[in-house]
């Protein structure tokens, strides 16, 4: 493979602000683009010879993208995008993590059952040139002339300049918005661009904690179904050292007492049977990740970025604690649920139905 700019190459970031940046906040203007929930992927592409590389290979991982990027990519390219999966009309990233295995039949068998999608944001060489200190508008605008028309499995990901546009897409798009420096040119590595991520809050049972030494080092998290059963639904963490002292004796007065059965008894790890029922065996509650359970009583508010399934995406952030909340009052209800949209018709149209 001879390309004019060579992997590895690590993907240009961006760091998180509170807002969407307006238009005039640069001096050379925004571009705004969605945000996707998938694996960071740069595809350098010499005729036949295909990788997929970011902050490791996933060239083996995804035969059907490598495929694909033969197809649809220009002869030579080097091309900066996400490698996502569709699950009905949305992306699902659990899927997309069962992708990474060792084992080789694994991989076919999932590249033919749950197969990515590649969606392409920047152009960083294009035949025999580079284009790393060309202008991001200028590389946007040979993106879209290089790859055409947007089809399966190959997309290019939508972009405006508009900032309603944009505004619409923060509140509908789960992932959040990425604004983009019309001038900026590609800083492999460096935070250069802006995200402005959900930040939804909800308030949760603390069912049980982990020890960090002699402090808490995380909250496991419950909520109630309409069923009246206590759902695990992921961990608490981002406390101060001096907030993970101060919860240990807070804490302390809601262990359970003699004979008293927390509703996840025998759960050693309950993070492996997120959307099970708690099994009927007892194995030993200091086999593997050991946590300390409570009667499920106090509860906390915490941030989350979104729920995938019955449970938080990423470990929630911890706020404080809601002695004033009952319990049995902390269900799924109070869940923002995302506006639903087929993540099809947003690649190839831009537009969310009903915007």
């Amino acid at each position: 493979m001879r390309l004019p700019v060579m992997p590895p190459v690590r993907p240009m970031r961006a760091r998180p602000v509170p807002s969407l940046p307006p238009p005039d906040s640069h001096p050379a203007g925004l571009v705004y683009e969605p945000r996707w929930d998938g694996l960071r992927c740069l595809v350098f592409r010499d005729r036949d010879e295909v990788e997929l590389g970011s902050r490791r290979s996933l060239t083996r991982y995804f035969p059907e993208v490598v495929q694909a990027a033969r197809e649809a990519l220009p002869e030579r390219c080097v091309v900066d995008g996400v490698i996502v999966v569709r699950s009905g009309a949305r992306l699902d990233f659990g899927a997309l993590a069962n992708r990474i295995h060792p084992a080789a039949s694994r991989i076919r068998r999932l590249a033919a059952q749950t197969p990515a999608w590649f969606i392409a944001f920047d152009l960083l060489a294009l035949g025999e040139e580079g284009l790393l200190e060309v202008p991001f508008g200028e590389r946007r605008r040979r993106l879209v002339e290089a790859l055409g028309r947007a089809g399966d499995p190959v997309y290019v990901a939508p972009a405006t300049t508009d900032y309603g546009t944009a505004r619409r897409w923060l509140e509908v798009f789960e992932d959040g918005v990425v604004a983009k420096p019309r001038d900026v040119p590609y800083r492999p590595d460096e935070r250069v661009l802006y995200e402005v991520r959900h930040e939804r809050t909800a308030d949760c049972v603390i069912a049980g904690y982990r020890w960090h030494r002699q402090v808490v080092g995380s909250l496991l998290l419950g909520l109630f179904a309409e069923d009246g059963r206590l759902w695990h639904v992921g961990v608490a963490d981002g406390f101060s050292m001096i907030r993970r002292r101060e919860l240990v004796e807070e804490l302390s007065g809601y262990r359970l007492h003699d004979g008293e059965e927390h509703p996840w008894a025998g759960w050693e790890n309950p993070e492996r049977h997120a959307g099970e029922d708690p099994p009927d065996a007892l194995p030993g509650p200091e086999r593997d990740l050991p946590w300390t359970p409570v009667r499920p009583e106090l509860v906390c508010e915490v941030a989350y970025d979104r729920l995938e399934g019955r449970r938080f995406r990423q470990a929630a952030r911890f706020r404080r604690l809601r002695p004033d909340r009952d319990a049995r009052s902390c269900t799924y209800a109070q869940l923002a649920r995302p506006v639903r949209f087929d993540i099809a018709e947003l690649l190839v149209t831009g537009r969310v139905d009903g915007s």
